[in-house]
């Protein structure tokens, strides 16, 4: 490769990068039903106590645990709540509460954050930030 061009073929590999992350940004979602920021009120005002998971449908390890976090959803009916928050159509809610990887779970008690962990984790950990 002649050195001379180098920069060209920087400047090259960063417009087919910056096309490709445009490109992966536009294109539609999944049929996953977000969580609007006014349900997240409801953290503030139940005596339960919550557990927030911020996802994306883009995400991969946000699609591994998205099963699990539902079924625990169901599972904990009357016990706790588990709310799952898209971070594309709710940004000023992912803002607001600090969120800067996904998926991120957040566990509230009388609306105070109590707990939180980034990452995919198990239903035996989504379960102890419960407090259950």
């Amino acid at each position: 490769m002649n050195l001379g061009k180098l920069g060209l073929w920087i400047i090259y590999l960063f417009v087919l990068w910056a096309g490709w992350i445009v490109f992966d940004m536009t294109r539609p979602t999944g049929g996953t039903r977000a969580v609007t920021s006014g349900a997240l009120a409801v953290v503030g005002t139940t005596a339960l106590p919550v557990l927030v998971e911020f996802y994306a449908d883009w995400c991969g390890p946000c699609r591994v645990v998205g099963p699990v976090v539902q079924s625990l959803a169901e599972d904990l009916k009357g016990r706790a709540m588990v709310l799952r928050v898209n971070v594309d159509s709710e940004t000023a809610a992912a803002r607001d509460h600090g969120v800067r990887s996904i998926p991120t779970f957040i566990a509230f008690r009388n609306g105070r954050e109590t707990a939180r962990e980034v990452g995919a984790i198990p239903r035996e950990r989504m379960l102890r930030l419960l407090g259950l």
